[in-house]
């Protein structure tokens, strides 16, 4: 697939909220996951490897509650890497703080599959 192929695919399984679905399917075993800055938790800000990525969606679902999300996009660039816009309404589950979120997410894509994620939001 190509890499607007794909990102439309993400954007799909995201508005479905089928979000492991999406790394299953699109991710390569080798992916690249970056944030803007490390995770409160102490995380790394750089996850390696599908694995990685698994646990750090499974990390999210577990300390989110979300009250509403959308996604929006993919804009591409090139052959190889496409934006995709997400916000969300959140509480914090270990904290109780409610909070909403606004970032940009650009994806890598090489031999048809997601190579690196690349996430820019503003840091409260």
């Amino acid at each position: 697939m190509s890499a607007i192929e794909i990102a439309n695919q993400l954007v799909a399984f995201c508005k479905e909220g089928k979000s492991l679905e999406s790394i299953n399917t699109l991710y390569a075993e080798d992916v690249v996951s970056v944030e803007a800055a490390p995770p409160p938790a102490g995380g790394e800000r750089v996850t390696k490897g599908i694995e990685g990525v698994r646990a750090k969606n499974q990390w999210w679902s577990d300390n989110h509650e979300i009250h509403s999300a959308s996604v929006e996009g993919p804009w591409p660039h090139g052959d190889d890497r496409v934006a995709v816009r997400f916000t969300y309404d959140i509480t914090n589950k270990p904290s109780g703080m409610r909070m909403q979120m606004d970032e940009i997410a650009v994806f890598h894509v090489a031999d048809g599959k997601i190579s690196r994620e690349e996430f820019f939001y503003q840091m409260g």
